[in-house]
C-alpha cells in the first residue's frame, strides 16, 4: 500500500493538556488493546467493560473491529497489508482518544505481534493495556457466531486468522482473560480489578 504523505502540514498542540483533561473526568487516559482470535470475546468483554465504566460515572468508548471497517477502514481487506494498516490507523485513532482523557478499548484481532508492539510504543507504555483474549481454537469454532470459522473451513474466505492465516499470540499481555474458562461476568471483574489496582479509575 502506498500512503500519500504530506509535507505542508504542523502539529497543532492543545492549551488542555490530557492531564487536565483527566483530572476533569478523575480517570486515567488509556487504551485497554483487546486481542485474540475471533469469537474470542473480545468485543463482548469490551463491551461489558464499557457498561460498568458508564455505572461508574467513567467515560469510556469501544472501538470494534467491525465497526471501523464500516466507515474508517471501510477501503481495506485482509491481506497482511491491509491488516498492518488497519492496526497502524486504529492505534492512531486509539492515542487521540486517550489524549482526552478517555478509556479507550479496541476490539481487533490484530494478528501480529509487530503490528500490535508499534501500536503500544506510538501510544505510550504507561497508556496501552493489552488484554489478550485466549480461547481454543476448537471453543472459537464451536462458538463461531457469525459462522465465518465454517465458512473458512469450506474455502468461502480466504485469509481468515487460525485457519489460513496466523495469529501470533502476546508474549508479556498487560492482562490474559482466559475464556476457556472465564465467563463475561469474570471476564469483565479482572479487568475491573486491574484498572482499580493500577489507579486508572
Amino acid at each position: 500500500m502506498t500512503i500519500q504523505r504530506a509535507t505542508n502540514i504542523t502539529w497543532h498542540g492543545s492549551a488542555v493538556t490530557p492531564k487536565d483533561r483527566e483530572e476533569l473526568l478523575r480517570q486515567k487516559g488509556v487504551v485497554i488493546w483487546f486481542t485474540g482470535l475471533p469469537a474470542s470475546g473480545k468485543s463482548t468483554i469490551a463491551h461489558a467493560v464499557e457498561v460498568e465504566l458508564f455505572k461508574h460515572n467513567h467515560l469510556a468508548y469501544v472501538l470494534d473491529g467491525d465497526n471501523v471497517r464500516h466507515g474508517l477502514n471501510r477501503n481495506l481487506g485482509f491481506s497482511p497489508e491491509d491488516r498492518e494498516e488497519n492496526i497502524r490507523r486504529i492505534g492512531e485513532l486509539a492515542k487521540l482518544f486517550a489524549e482526552t482523557g478517555m478509556i479507550t478499548m479496541t476490539a481487533f484481532i490484530s494478528p501480529y505481534r509487530a503490528d500490535r508492539e508499534k501500536s503500544r510504543n506510538l501510544i505510550g507504555t504507561d497508556r496501552f493495556i493489552e488484554v489478550y483474549v485466549k480461547v481454543s481454537i476448537e471453543v472459537a469454532e464451536e462458538r463461531d457466531p457469525k459462522g465465518l470459522y465454517k465458512r473458512a473451513r469450506a474455502g468461502e474466505i480466504k485469509q481468515f486468522t487460525g485457519i489460513d492465516a496466523p495469529y501470533e499470540e502476546p508474549e508479556n499481555p498487560e492482562l490474559v482473560i482466559d475464556t476457556n474458562v472465564h465467563d463475561l461476568e469474570e471476564s469483565k471483574d479482572l479487568i475491573m480489578k486491574y484498572l482499580r489496582e493500577q489507579k486508572i479509575i
